[in-house]
């Protein structure tokens, strides 16, 4: 009986090193210095002008190992940058952001598609304006490793999507000013 306890006693150790491991979710907060939703849209015909929002802020959760996520952001509309410090005053006005009424935006996923071990598509919900509509973004790029310099994890993508401005009450001079808006967002989160 004592040498059944001694063996249990010595193998115990090891069995945890044996039993499989299941990851659980893991909460990245997003690095505003490193994170920029953009958007672009035809001016007139006679351009495509790109402009971003400076302030964004929030958390995605990723579960590696059962593949699964979930995204919560929200920007700061008021950060909005055009590069042309009059032009963004105009763009936050009633015909357009509104930011005096409605300061941010807010997406929220309800589904992410894994193929492999890497995201490809993110289902959510948009809010800009109060009007609250479902968006399909498209991960072009996704990295998760350590962060070289924070010495901790963090994860990064690009995604896009293709929303209409008309859509949100923000469609002054559509169609000469593009109703289509391309939404390209840059994203760096480090975890918590």
């Amino acid at each position: 009986m004592k040498k059944s306890l001694a063996i249990l006693a010595l193998a115990a150790p090891f069995a945890l090193f044996a039993a499989p491991s299941h990851a659980a979710p893991e909460t990245y907060a997003i690095d505003g210095t490193h994170t920029f939703p953009r958007f672009s849209y035809s001016h007139f015909g006679y351009s495509k002008q790109l402009s971003r929002f400076n302030k964004t802020t929030g958390t995605v959760t990723l579960d590696k190992a059962a593949r699964t996520a979930a995204v919560d952001v929200t920007i700061d509309m008021k950060s909005v940058d055009t590069g042309f410090e009059l032009f963004d005053g105009h763009i936050q006005g009633s015909d357009f952001l509104d930011t005096a009424t409605f300061p941010t935006a807010h997406f929220k996923s309800t589904n992410v598609v894994f193929d492999g071990d890497k995201p490809v598509s993110i289902d959510g919900n948009l809010t800009i304006k109060g009007v609250t509509r479902p968006v399909t973004l498209t991960v072009t790029s996704f990295q998760a490793m350590p962060h070289p310099m924070l010495k901790k994890d963090a994860i990064g993508a690009n995604a896009t999507t293709v929303i209409k401005r008309s859509e949100f009450n923000a469609g002054k001079y559509a169609p000469n000013v593009g109703d289509e808006v391309t939404l390209d967002i840059a994203i760096e989160a480090i975890k918590q």
